[in-house]
């Protein structure tokens, strides 16, 4: 959630003299003809700008959007954030002339619990997120395997796993462990608000959250047996201890399912944000359908466009936005007339 960042850069702003509105939801913001300044509308107020730095989010809360440019059952997937990143700063930079850009089609997507709400939540923040997969297997109501949970490290799988979830029925996965691995899972598996069971046996576990049972015992005992045992376990490397001759195989990290209690965590999709936006240049400029930069305008975070495809590694999003955010700032500081 971001608290500490949000409180370090709020007393920044504070300290230098920065008015923060709040509860002040732009409605539009254009230029007249011929008029240099830009006019921001929020209620029935029109506030005149020399320039203007947009930094409002992707789409992700629009489910309508989401339909759209995602495709079919986005409108399902849970958000893990703010409910208030709908688009509002893209629609607004488009009509400015910004050329749209990068993956719209594409977003961040995890692993999130099962029963979370539709919206993120303060209280719990970002641990309704599920991402210790890699020591376990995931299965969907089914009982079937449908992603490879050791391809590689958590922070490079982890933010597309969310669409195979989604994909699945009911757009449900469960997460199983047995007692050999438990001890590894992150503090979020800890929490109070949690779905999860617990099962002496493969068949129990099954009845207890609904996975068909009969394939569940087969899928685990399946993939106890195509184990590569030659490799030692080993979760600080990608320890090559993986799977032969499944249909989808296990490359890290294959441990037997085989030491009870088992457990199952549900999950199932959490979008973190949309890859598509508005195409700016190294100086934060926002260009329109020509490339050409539009005068004083200027955007920052995941309204820009163009910076991830179909993937995402771990943490790249909070950088992208403070190395384009301190561009932007200074460019419209520097714009001012």
């Amino acid at each position: 959630g971001g608290p500490g960042l949000i409180d370090s850069l709020t007393e920044i702003a504070n300290r230098m003299g920065v008015t923060i509105h709040y509860s002040s939801h732009v409605q539009d913001c254009w230029r007249e003809t011929n008029d240099t300044t830009y006019r921001i509308r929020i209620g029935s107020k029109a506030t005149s700008f020399d320039s203007v730095v947009l930094a409002c989010g992707g789409f992700e809360s629009n489910a309508a959007w989401r339909t759209q440019y995602l495709g079919p059952n986005w409108d399902l997937a849970r958000v893990r954030g703010t409910r208030f990143n709908t688009g509002d700063g893209i629609e607004m930079a488009l009509r400015l002339g910004a050329e749209a850009c990068g993956n719209w089609s594409g977003c961040h997507a995890v692993a999130w619990d099962l029963n979370a709400p539709e919206y993120g939540d303060l209280d719990v923040g970002d641990n309704f997120q599920k991402h210790s997969y890699p020591f376990g297997i995931v299965v969907n109501n089914e009982g079937k395997r449908f992603l490879d949970e050791g391809a590689d490290y958590r922070n490079y799988t982890y933010a597309k796993y969310g669409r195979e979830i989604l994909s699945q029925p009911e757009q449900t996965a469960w997460q199983i462990f047995d007692q050999k691995v438990t001890h590894l899972l992150r503090d979020e598996y800890r929490i109070k608000q949690i779905t999860k069971q617990t099962a002496s046996t493969i068949h129990e576990l099954a009845m207890k959250t609904g996975i068909d049972a009969a394939n569940l015992v087969h899928t685990v005992s399946r993939f106890n047996e195509a184990i590569d045992r030659s490799k030692q376990f080993d979760p600080t490397i990608k320890d090559q201890r993986g799977t032969k001759g499944l249909a989808i195989p296990k490359s890290n990290w294959a441990q037997a399912i085989d030491e009870p209690p088992f457990e199952a965590y549900g999950v199932t999709c959490g979008i973190t944000f949309t890859f598509g936006g508005i195409r700016i240049n190294e100086h934060a400029q926002v260009l329109d359908q020509s490339g050409e930069s539009i005068p004083k305008l200027y955007a920052a975070g995941e309204i820009v466009g163009g910076l991830f495809y179909l993937n995402y590694p771990g943490g790249s999003g909070l950088m992208s936005g403070s190395v384009f955010g301190r561009l932007a700032g200074q460019g419209a500081a520097s714009a001012r007339s």
